[in-house]
C-alpha cells in the first residue's frame, strides 16, 4: 500500500524558516531519551520526516512522555502536530539553531500499520541563522549537561550514530548489522550519564535468571548481568524486548561489546558492585560477542574464604567459596506462606580443606537440576552468608555464579584433598545452630560432660550435640489442640460448647488443629535426659503429621502406640538446646531438640578416633 500523500511535504523547511503552519503531518523515524537528572527532567528527542526532509531536533514536550511510554510513538508512526513552538538557540561560532518543540499531537496512523519510511527524505541542510539542518543539537531544550548526539550528514547516518550516540553502534533501524570488532572501547570506570558515545568491552561475571512481575501497572520481566573490564565493573539490566533478545545469547565468562545503554545511579540496596552507576538496555542497545578476547581481558577473580571462617562472618556478607559436595538432601517442595507460590529447595553440605562443613541452600531450578553424584566440586562467586540460631549457612543471590567441577587448579586441589583425607576428617559444621550468634560449631559432648560443664546455667542458652538412643516417649500428652489459623500455633481453650478459644488471636473457632509437642527420654552411655521435641522435628522423626497422630490418639490408641514405638531404641545425633528455667522458687534444666539426624558413622567414628588420640596423648605424659 502506498502512503505517499499522507505527509505535509516540505513542512519542515517552512517551519525552520519561521512559517506558522496549521497542523502539519509528519512521520517519526526514530526517538531517543535524553540523559538527564531523573524522571522530572525526562525528555525525548525525535527524528521526523515530511517525506522530503529529515529533521533530528524535534523535542517532545514532557506532558507527551506518556505517549512514548505506551509505545504510541514507535518508528514509522504518522502524527499530526496540533501545537508546536520553535526556539532559536545561539550556538556561538556555529550560529543559530532552530529547535522544534511539539506541544500537542494526534496519531494519524500507528507505526506498525505504516511499516515503512515514506518517500526518500534527505537531511535538511543548514541555511544560516534560523535555518534548519543537521548541526549539533541544542542543549537548551534538554536537561543541563546532556551531551549531544553528534552531527549528521544524512538520514542513515543519524540513525546509525545519533540515536544513542557513538559512531560504533547502531540503532534499531539496522545498527545491529554494524560490527563492533576492532572498535575503540571505553573503560567502564569512566562511564557517566552525561555522555552517550561509548562502547565497552567486558566479561560477564554473572547472569541472573529471568524474573517476572505483575502489578496494577501491568506485567513484565527482566534479567541482569554483572560485567567487568580492566578498569571496573557494572550491572546491566534488560527488560521485556531486550530480555527476550539477549538472555539466551549472554553466557557467563564470555566477553561482549556493549553500546547504547542508559546509565543511571546504582541502587546499592540490590548491588554490591563498586560502581556509582548501572546500565539499563534500551531499544537501541547493541551487544556483540568478542570472540578473540583471549588473555587480553582479565578473568573472573575469586577471593575464597575457608569454610571454617564462615562461622565468624557477619550475616549477609557476600563471599566466594570452593568446596566439595559431601552430601545433598532431597528436593523439598512447599508453598510459601507469604506469597502462596510453590517453591523447591535442596540443602547441600559443602566441605573444604579447612576440615569444616557448611550448608548451602539451592532454590528452584538450581535445586531441581543439581546432581550430587560423585561428590562434585562447587565454586561459588558471590554467595551470601545467612544466620539462623547462631549457625551460618550459604545461599545464592541473583548475582551469584555457581560452577560445578570447573577445570581449575583450585578445584583439582580440593578434589585431591577430599579423596585422600577429607571425607573422613570433617566433623564440625559452621551451620549447626549455636548459642545466640556465637559463631562456632556445636560441640560433641556426652550428657555427663554437659552436666559437668554446667551447660544452660548462663544468661543465654547453650547448644551441644550428642549421639543418643530413644528409651521412652510420653505418648499420652504428645499432642495439643492449637489455633486453626496457619500462622498461629497457640494452645486453644475447649469451651465445651463446640467452640475453641485462642487468647492470642482473641477469637473463637469451631475447629482446631493438632500440634505435636513430644517429651522423649533419650540416653547415651553416660546418662539419660528428658528432651522436648517440637512439631516439625517430631513429624520428621515419627514420619506422620501432627493431625494423623492426634486423630490416632483420640480414635485408635493402638495405632498411635505403634507410631511411637517404631522409633524406640533408635539412635540419632541430637542437636540440643539447654537452658535453666525458673518456676517460682524452683528451677530445672530444660533441654529441647533443634535437630535429629540418623547417625553418620564416618563422622561419629572420626569423633571417637579424635577422642582416643587425645586420651592416648594424655597417657604418654
Amino acid at each position: 500500500m502506498s502512503h505517499n500523500g499522507m505527509l505535509t511535504t516540505g513542512c519542515i523547511a517552512d517551519i525552520m524558516r519561521g512559517t506558522e503552519l496549521e497542523k502539519p503531518v509528519v512521520q517519526i523515524l526514530g526517538s531517543k531519551r535524553i540523559a538527564g537528572g531523573g524522571e522530572q527532567s525526562e525528555r525525548y528527542r525525535l527524528l521526523i520526516s515530511d517525506g522530503q526532509n529529515l529533521y533530528s531536533f524535534a523535542m517532545l514536550a514532557t506532558q507527551l512522555n506518556e505517549l512514548h511510554h505506551k509505545g504510541e510513538l514507535a518508528e514509522y508512526t504518522v502524527i499530526r502536530i496540533d501545537r508546536y513552538i520553535t526556539s532559536v538557540v545561539n550556538r556561538n561560532e556555529k550560529g543559530e539553531k532552530r529547535v522544534l518543540i511539539i506541544l500537542d499531537l494526534h496519531v494519524v496512523k500507528p507505526g506498525p500499520a505504516v511499516g515503512e519510511k515514506i518517500g526518500n527524505p534527505q537531511t535538511l541542510t543548514d541555511t544560516g541563522a534560523g535555518g534548519g539542518g543537521a548541526g549539533a543539537p541544542s542543549t537548551a531544550a534538554a536537561p543541563a549537561r546532556t551531551e549531544s548526539a553528534g552531527s549528521v550528514s544524512n538520514g542513515s547516518a543519524y540513525q546509525n550514530r545519533s540515536m544513542g550516540g557513538g559512531m560504533h553502534g547502531g540503532a534499531a533501524s539496522g545498527g545491529d548489522n554494524l560490527s563492533l570488532e576492532n572498535t575503540l572501547t571505553h573503560p567502564i570506570s569512566f562511564l557517566s550519564p552525561y555522555q552517550n558515545k561509548w562502547v565497552i568491552r567486558a566479561r560477564v561475571m554473572s547472569k541472573s535468571g529471568i524474573r517476572t512481575w505483575s502489578n496494577a501497572k501491568g506485567e513484565g520481566k527482566l534479567f541482569s548481568m554483572d560485567v567487568m573490564d580492566e578498569s571496573g565493573e557494572i550491572r546491566v539490566t534488560a527488560f521485556k524486548e531486550q530480555c527476550d533478545k539477549y538472555y539466551e545469547m549472554i553466557e557467563v565468562d564470555k566477553v561482549y561489546y556493549i553500546t547504547k545503554c542508559q546509565l543511571k545511579p546504582a541502587n546499592k540496596q540490590y548491588s554490591t558492585l563498586k560502581n556509582d552507576y548501572e546500565m539499563t538496555m534500551t531499544n537501541d542497545t547493541i551487544i556483540q560477542e568478542c570472540k578473540d578476547a583471549g588473555s587480553s581481558m582479565p578473568s573472573i577473580q575469586y577471593n575464597f574464604v575457608p569454610i571454617s571462617q564462615i562461622g565468624n562472618m557477619e550475616a549477609n556478607a557476600i563471599i566466594d567459596v570452593i568446596g566439595i559436595c559431601k552430601e545433598a538432601g532431597d528436593v523439598m517442595q512447599f508453598t510459601a506462606r507469604s506469597s502462596g507460590r510453590e517453591l523447591k529447595k535442596r540443602e547441600v553440605t559443602l566441605v573444604d580443606t579447612s576440615s569444616a562443613a557448611v550448608s548451602l541452600t539451592l532454590w528452584g531450578e538450581d535445586a531441581q537440576n543439581f546432581n550430587a553424584a560423585s561428590n562434585p566440586v562447587l565454586v561459588i562467586k558471590g554467595a551470601r552468608v545467612t544466620e539462623f540460631g547462631g549457625g551460618k549457612s550459604l545461599g545464592l543471590v541473583a548475582s551469584s555464579v555457581l560452577k560445578t567441577n570447573p577445570d581449575t587448579d583450585d578445584a583439582h586441589r580440593v578434589r585431591g584433598w577430599y579423596l585422600s583425607v577429607g571425607c573422613d576428617s570433617v566433623i564440625n559444621s559452621v551451620s549447626t545452630r549455636t548459642g545466640a550468634g556465637a559463631g562456632y560449631s556445636t560441640e560433641w559432648l556426652t550428657f555427663h560432660e554437659a552436666k559437668e560443664k554446667n551447660l544452660g546455667a548462663g544468661d543465654k542458652p547453650d547448644y551441644f550435640q550428642v549421639k543418643a538412643v530413644i528409651h521412652n516417649i510420653k505418648s499420652a500428652n504428645a499432642v495439643y489442640k492449637a489455633c486453626p489459623r496457619p500462622e498461629c500455633n497457640k494452645k486453644v481453650i475447649d469451651q465445651d460448647n463446640g467452640q475453641y478459644r485462642c487468647e492470642k488471636c482473641n477469637a473463637d473457632f469451631p475447629n482446631f488443629k493438632y500440634r505435636l509437642l513430644v517429651n522423649m527420654l533419650v540416653g547415651d552411655w553416660t546418662s539419660n535426659r528428658w528432651v522436648t521435641v517440637f512439631a516439625d522435628l517430631a513429624e520428621e522423626m515419627l514420619g506422620k503429621s501432627s493431625q494423623d497422630i492426634g486423630d490416632a490418639l483420640e480414635f485408635n490408641k493402638d495405632e498411635a502406640e505403634k507410631i511411637f514405638s517404631a522409633i524406640n531404641f533408635k539412635s540419632y545425633v541430637f542437636k540440643l538446646r539447654t537452658k535453666v528455667e525458673f518456676y517460682g522458687d524452683s528451677s530445672r534444666n530444660k533441654t529441647t531438640a533443634v535437630a535429629a539426624s540418623p547417625v553418620n558413622h564416618k563422622e561419629y567414628n572420626a569423633y571417637l578416633i579424635k577422642n582416643i588420640q587425645e586420651m592416648t596423648g594424655i597417657s604418654k605424659h
